[in-house]
């Protein structure tokens, strides 16, 4: 290749209107970036050399575009048009496309033809930012210093007029698999870039003249938070973009905060560079990035749609510790972790028709091959073979001979109870429950802690640890221990279930953004599930119900509020967020309970402890003397009106029933919505004092009004579970995750189990 001519002369004067462009050129970034800095810094003396150092390219670069700028002037800066290949190549577009191609693939020659790159290009972009499967098992992102090779997570983005500044986290070993279907959407990619641009392009045209702090004392400020929230992650702010003094240069270095200072590679425009870090993190850790970045998002959008005129706050956002935060090593060496991690158990089911057999045993109780063929349509040399095998790993069990009018006698099977055992922990406000039971929906072992709202995350997290591990230790003589599949976790919603996350829990204010799951995974040597706590019921409910349960239906769970878990088309209905069945605000506009700004009112009558007691006093019920430790709402407090209703008490009386008028009007759009036939009531105030006043009205309501009525009749039935409904649910959701039949392959929260 011909050597670039030399020149390391001044380039001459620039004229104003000419520096003016070359300014903005230089500040808005991409390829005309480093040209228009190339003849500035020229313009003010340095030499080659110099200014090849200060923005990390070539000296062949430098002289280059000197040399076109003494030839063309300005017009020598801009793209040439050269027939079949783009003027410049973008290394992080390359890089985003190739992470989120269709399939995860992300074959050279496609993005190479999408992009009119050769495919050598590509392969050599991919081997720079070692995203090749035979280069270092970690990414290597080639920042100025690059990053480490390691894994990469996308920790913070502060914005105000002077700068952009990414924050990166990383840490060594290796990245997990991505897990197919998961990587961020499309949708919230654009969404994001909508805000990212809205939000700098606010800044920019705000400008930092209207800002009075000290140059750098919000962005050092934002640093030592990020370091101090973050100390086990090798931290790196990674400048984006950031006005300058005039010749391309930064007014000044970042602040020296306890973390490395980075520019974004040559090759890249900070836009693009952003998506790539976004895209790289999302297939890496795919499990929370779509809340992360749904987050980011609104934050940038709130920061772009304040009044210019407003003082010039900046957008300081930071990801909390999530699923997989580094320094929480979810893939030790140990054996036990490495076993737990990879969802290994000792019931290994080999088909989707294994499954289809155990169901239909499930729901018969007992029942015989013959009949099991009719019921799957599947052969009876099929059946024979799969509950012979089911028979040998002590699955089935065979119940005695039933004589046959003609032939042999047949020889029925059901499950067998103790062939499995699964742990189930509930989570309240004002109590923890752990049961354990067997595949037959037996509580073998109860065990129950009180606890309050106000303690600290890290000793609430050993204590749930802690109940798990006693009432364990005590079902021990009762379980085999090659049949333990697993701990399910039922927790008050809203929860982000893809990254283990209690988001927002009521009356748990100091738990919100807690990675609950992925603690928990630390002290159990099993895989781990967490579902909400009405979701979970729902799964107990079809689980032990058996036939009666063999349908359709809507749990709904009388808790700390009331929730609904869904059982719709065989399966447990989550939504897209496993946040499906939040009842209060069906209620709410149901009932035309609706604040000023539109927004559906938080129903009283949708939380009962507390509702109940304040409308039985009100109504002129003696108040119920104060719990130690506990108030007037509490759980005590209800149970007392729930007996007085019980026993004709007016007041008492009067007050369960408004509440259930109010949950039965719920229930009516929630029947309209769903087009079901059953309502399951259940939950820890669903209790026997109260159960017929919840019954009769929710039964009229939901009868008397639908649209349908004529073509339906609603049945609306009490819970076959007990009081331990979210515990004996959770527990069931490991059982439904390892045996219900799928023909789709497993939800991302049930991916620590056999597929079946």
């Amino acid at each position: 290749m011909p050597e670039a001519p030399r020149d390391d002369g001044p380039v001459g004067s620039l004229p104003p209107e000419h520096r003016a462009v070359l300014h903005r050129w230089a500040e808005e970034g991409g390829p005309l970036a480093t040209r228009a800095s190339v003849v500035l810094l020229a313009a003010d003396g340095l030499r080659d050399a110099e200014i090849s150092r200060r923005l990390g390219v070539s000296r062949q670069t430098v002289g280059t575009w000197r040399q076109r700028w003494t030839s063309a002037g300005i017009d020598g800066l801009g793209h040439r048009p050269r027939t079949g290949r783009p003027a410049t190549v973008d290394e992080a577009e390359v890089v985003t496309r190739t992470l989120l191609a269709p399939g995860g693939s992300g074959a050279s020659r496609a993005v190479a033809q999408e992009l009119g790159l050769s495919h050598a290009t590509v392969a050599g972009i991919r081997r720079r930012w070692r995203l090749s499967p035979d280069e270092a098992p970690a990414p290597s992102i080639p920042t100025r210093p690059p990053l480490p090779s390691a894994e990469v997570w996308v920790m913070g983005l502060y914005v105000d007029p002077r700068r952009a500044v990414l924050v990166a986290g990383t840490r060594q070993g290796a990245p997990r698999q991505p897990a197919a279907g998961t990587v961020l959407g499309t949708d919230v990619l654009a969404g994001l870039d909508r805000a990212v641009e809205a939000a700098l392009t606010a800044a920019m045209a705000r400008g930092a003249d209207g800002d009075t702090s000290p140059p750098y004392g919000g962005l050092a400020e934002y640093l030592a938070e990020a370091a101090r929230g973050h100390p086990d992650l090798g931290l790196h702010a990674i400048t984006l973009w950031e006005k300058t003094d005039g010749t391309g240069s930064p007014q000044q270095a970042l602040p020296g905060v306890l973390m490395t200072h980075h520019q974004i590679p040559a090759r890249s425009t900070w836009r693009t560079f952003l998506r790539a870090v976004i895209a790289l993190d999302s297939t890496s850790h795919p499990e929370s990035s779509r809340r992360v970045y749904l987050d980011l998002a609104a934050e940038l959008e709130r920061y772009a749609a304040a009044r210019p005129d407003t003082p010039c706050a900046a957008v300081r956002w930071l990801r909390e510790n999530v699923a997989g935060h580094p320094g929480t090593d979810h893939r030790a060496d140990s054996t036990s972790g490495s076993q737990s991690r990879s969802g290994v158990n000792q019931i290994d089911l080999g088909s989707f028709n294994e499954c289809v057999v155990i169901e239909t045993v499930r729901l018969s109780g007992t029942i015989t091959r013959g009949e099991i063929a009719h019921r799957t349509g599947l052969t009876q040399q099929s059946v024979s073979r799969i509950a012979r095998s089911l028979l040998d790993r002590g699955i089935l069990i065979e119940d005695a001979q039933r004589r046959a009018t003609s032939g042999k006698p047949r020889t029925p099977v059901r499950l067998c109870g103790t062939a499995a055992h699964a742990l189930g922990i509930h989570i309240d406000p004002e109590v923890l429950t752990a049961v354990v039971i067997d595949l037959d929906g037996a509580i073998v072992r109860t065990r129950t802690r009180p606890v309050t709202a106000d303690i600290d995350p890290a000793e609430f997290v050993e204590r749930v640890a802690a109940l798990g591990r006693e009432t364990l230790a005590e079902a021990r003589e009762s379980v085999r221990e090659d049949g333990f599949l697993g701990i399910g976790v039922a927790v008050p919603g809203p929860v982000d279930i893809a990254s283990g996350t209690v988001l927002g829990p009521p009356l748990m204010s100091a738990w919100g953004d807690l990675p609950l799951l992925y603690l928990l995974q630390d002290h159990f040597p099993c895989p781990v599930l967490m579902e909400k706590d009405s979701t979970a019921a729902a799964a107990g409910e079809r689980w032990i119900g058996r036939d009666r349960r063999a349908r359709d239906f809507a749990y709904l769970y009388l808790g700390t509020g009331v929730g609904t878990g869904l059982y719709l088309n065989g399966d447990l209905y989550r939504g897209i967020s496993a946040n499906a069945g939040e009842f209060g605000q069906l209620c709410a506009i149901a009932l035309g309970r609706v604040a000023k700004d539109g927004r559906p009112e938080i129903l009283p009558e949708c939380n009962p402890p507390v509702s109940v007691p304040e409308l039985a006093v009100r109504g002129g019920m003696r108040p119920v003397p104060a719990v130690p430790g506990g108030a007037s709402g509490s759980t005590a407090a209800y149970l007392a009106v729930g007996e007085a209703a019980a026993a004709g008490d007016p007041a008492a009386a009067a007050a369960v029933r408004e509440v259930a008028r109010a949950v039965a009007r719920g229930a009516l759009g929630m029947v309209d919505l769903l087009d079901i036939d059953l309502i399951v009531l259940g939950g820890p105030f669903f209790t026997e004092d109260v159960a017929g006043f919840y019954l009769d009205e929710i039964a009229r309501t939901v009868n008397a009004f639908p649209t349908a009525r004529r073509l339906r009749r609603v049945a609306v039935e009490p819970s076959v579970l007990s009081a331990e409904a979210a515990a004996v649910g959770a527990a069931s959701t490991i059982f439904h995750a390892t045996f219900t039949p799928r023909l789709r392959g497993r939800e991302s929260r049930a991916r620590h189990l056999p597929a079946g």
